[in-house]
């Protein structure tokens, strides 16, 4: 008889869990009582914006104390004063803003502020910089509050990709002012022409940035009309891939 995959130290399954989501439900009947996934494992389920080459090798489980973190192979086991989950396709995990607060313990500042501006995002908004603001301020005195507390200045809302934060760094360590995310343009009637990805109003320069998956899409040419109109109304645009 073919034994059956064991992705977990005692625990068996009918088929490899090929998935981040398919290992996290292998272990869910081994979580204890109050127990979630936790850090850059529920960031990654939510569909956070994760490090560039992010790979899922450990998974993060958080204990409520007094519960000692859990301990097996290829677990992160994690204790925590604070036991709100939310549950997705059956799977408990942190919050997406307490995963953010998490991540804080392993990830590098602006991969913070990367994940921070998605929360904020134009089009799917899962919080304020207000309510980011106050969740921050109650990690005070834990591990990650200072990366926290120098990630938080450089979040703003409204984004629409990692890359397009990323690029905005990078412009003002580069010595530029600091641009408009998405900023509408107008014609000189006052008719809306489009949004800018980084708008340098004063100077009218608009920084585009244009992705693999963007450049091979019908989307490119519908934003190849958007600029020229842009352009002419002495706008110079300057594309980024």
């Amino acid at each position: 008889m073919r034994s059956m995959p064991a992705p977990h130290h005692g625990i068996r399954v009918t088929a490899p869990p090929l998935s981040l989501a398919d290992r996290c439900r292998a272990l869910r009947p081994a979580l204890r009582s109050g127990e979630r996934f936790s850090h850059t494992t529920a960031a990654a389920l939510h569909g956070l914006r994760m490090p560039e080459r992010f790979v899922a090798r450990d998974l993060h489980v958080t204990s409520v104390s007094p519960m000692r973190a859990m301990e097996r192979p290829g677990i992160a086991g994690h204790s925590s004063r604070t036991s709100m989950f939310v549950v997705v396709d059956g799977v408990p995990l942190s919050p997406p803003v307490d995963a953010w607060l998490e991540c804080s313990e392993l990830l590098e500042r602006d991969d913070l502020v990367v994940m921070g501006d998605g929360l904020l995002s134009r089009r799917r908004a899962v919080s304020t910089l207000e309510q980011l603001q106050l969740a921050v301020d109650s990690r005070r005195g834990r591990r990650g509050y200072r990366a926290l507390r120098s990630a938080l200045p450089d979040l703003r809302p409204r984004t629409d990709s990692a890359r397009q934060t990323l690029l905005r760094l990078w412009v003002i360590r580069w010595g530029f002012p600091e641009p408009e995310v998405n900023g509408e343009i107008r014609n000189r009637y006052g008719a809306l022409l489009g949004h800018g990805d980084l708008v340098f109003r004063t100077q009218k320069v608009v920084l585009e940035y244009e992705g693999r998956q963007h450049l091979e899409s019908r989307q490119f040419a519908i934003d190849i009309d958007r600029l020229d109109l842009i352009m002419e109304e002495g706008w110079r645009v300057i594309r980024v891939d």
